[in-house]
């Protein structure tokens, strides 16, 4: 429960004060292997008056659906099983209700629809890589990249594999600012492949910042370190393999 609140507290808050809370955000990496945990977004969150998840978000409609693709993105990619409560996978906007279905005609509107897209292709991910779930309760399945950029609020971790080849990297824009000719360095592979990026159209994103060929060069033959040149879309997350 402890990730899930800490996770929360960091979502609902203004976009620009994350900066001043990022150890709480990295604070389940200290404690993470200490169990095998599971990671919920649970029933206990959209009920009693809390709000649905949706209505956690900060700012406008579209700050709220790309700050939950972004959430979702990160949960996805920490280490650990997944429990997301039904209605959350396309942003139900009324509490859960045992004695109601869900709220499916919002499906008919594509900020819904496509947010279900956006958790159907994590699922896919989260099956398919196996950096996602090989090593999840293992310490050398995960390598935080950057936590250095407080006041940006831009942070980068990888998600190991057994083989090196299948390594995943992540990065997450936590601020409503598009980051453009990012750069981070990174161990091990000299090329990488965006593999999903929650600001994508087809998830109600902009489409407008992507990374179609990674710029990557050698800083360090000996230690085998790449940078790696990004585009970050803003309040987006963006998967690498």
């Amino acid at each position: 429960m402890g990730w899930m609140h800490d996770t929360l507290d960091n979502f609902k808050m203004d976009p620009l004060m994350r900066q001043f809370h990022q150890d709480k955000f990295s604070f389940s990496i200290m404690y993470y292997y200490d169990e095998n945990f599971m990671l919920p977004l649970s029933h206990d969150e959209v009920v009693h008056g809390k709000s649905p998840m949706i209505y956690k978000m900060p700012g406008d409609e579209w700050q709220k659906f790309a700050s939950l693709r972004l959430l979702y993105t990160y949960m996805y990619t920490h280490p650990g099983a997944k429990l997301l409560f039904m209605g959350n996978e396309f942003a139900q906007t009324s509490e859960w209700n045992y004695k109601t279905e869900l709220d499916w005609p919002l499906l008919q509107f594509d900020c819904h629809k496509l947010m279900q897209e956006c958790v159907k292709d994590l699922n896919l991910l989260y099956q398919e890589c196996p950096a996602l779930h090989k090593l999840q309760f293992d310490p050398k399945g995960f390598e935080w990249v950057d936590l250095n950029h407080r006041q940006e609020s831009v942070v980068a971790y990888m998600r190991k594999a057994k083989n090196r080849k299948d390594d995943i990297l992540v990065v997450l824009n936590m601020t409503p600012v598009v980051r453009h000719d990012w750069k981070f360095r990174v161990k091990g592979k000299a090329a990488w492949k965006e593999i999903f990026n929650s600001d994508s159209k087809g998830y109600w994103g902009t489409g407008k910042v992507y990374n179609p060929s990674p710029k990557v060069k050698l800083v360090d033959k000996k230690a085998g370190i790449y940078e790696i040149n990004l585009h970050l879309p803003a309040l987006g997350g963006v998967i690498f393999r």
